[in-house]
């Protein structure tokens, strides 16, 4: 079985093959992975950067995209304005989307990240308005989610990074990298393999 990790970059189409919508001159995951026979783990919007796992585990790939087991994703929101304790809590709490109401997740502010790569192209500033960024860990993964939910609380998303899959971490993966998963790594995925379903 082949697992590994891949910080796929903002504009990069997160499918080895592009769907007849996309952009014909945008980057896929072939670009970037030569490894024969590994299928990302869920999707990443391509103005969305960040962590994607690959692999040719089935059961694998079923347990970490099924809602029913709840596997935790934390992202980076770079948001316009500075995020209230109230819109933290709302977010917390759930918030209304596309007619459902979102689980609860963990926000929190946070400093900007460090060793934070530069975005090409770079977010739009406006100088009258600051930025703040918020780190969110949700257990589902709903179309455009923390964009949306960030939205709903008055704090649009301005870049979008997903910094973690349970506790596998971009740490030290440049854009455009990849590695393979550790042994240490490979054994926490194969304990959460075997968990039972968490309650809805």
């Amino acid at each position: 079985m082949k697992y590994i990790l891949f910080n796929k970059p903002f504009n990069v189409v997160c499918q080895f093959s592009k769907s007849p919508h996309d952009n014909d001159d945008a980057p896929t995951l072939a670009d970037f992975i030569t490894v024969p026979d590994v299928y990302p783990v869920g999707r990443l919007d391509h103005d969305s950067e960040g962590l994607v796992l690959l692999t040719d585990d089935g059961g694998l790939q079923h347990r970490l995209t099924d809602p029913k087991f709840a596997h935790p994703r934390t992202y980076w929101a770079q948001v316009e304005g500075i995020p209230t304790p109230q819109a933290l809590q709302r977010l917390e709490s759930g918030v209304r989307i596309s007619g459902y109401n979102t689980r609860h997740a963990r926000a929190r502010s946070i400093p900007e990240p460090a060793n934070l790569w530069p975005r090409n192209p770079s977010i739009r500033y406006r100088a009258n308005i600051a930025t703040g960024w918020v780190e969110i860990t949700l257990t589902e993964g709903r179309n455009r989610q923390v964009r949306r939910m960030t939205a709903a609380v008055g704090f649009p998303t301005l870049r979008l990074i997903r910094a973690a899959i349970g506790d596998l971490r971009i740490d030290g993966l440049a854009p455009g990298q990849s590695r393979d998963v550790t042994a240490a790594e490979l054994a926490r995925l194969m304990r959460f393999r075997d968990a039972r379903p968490s309650p809805l």
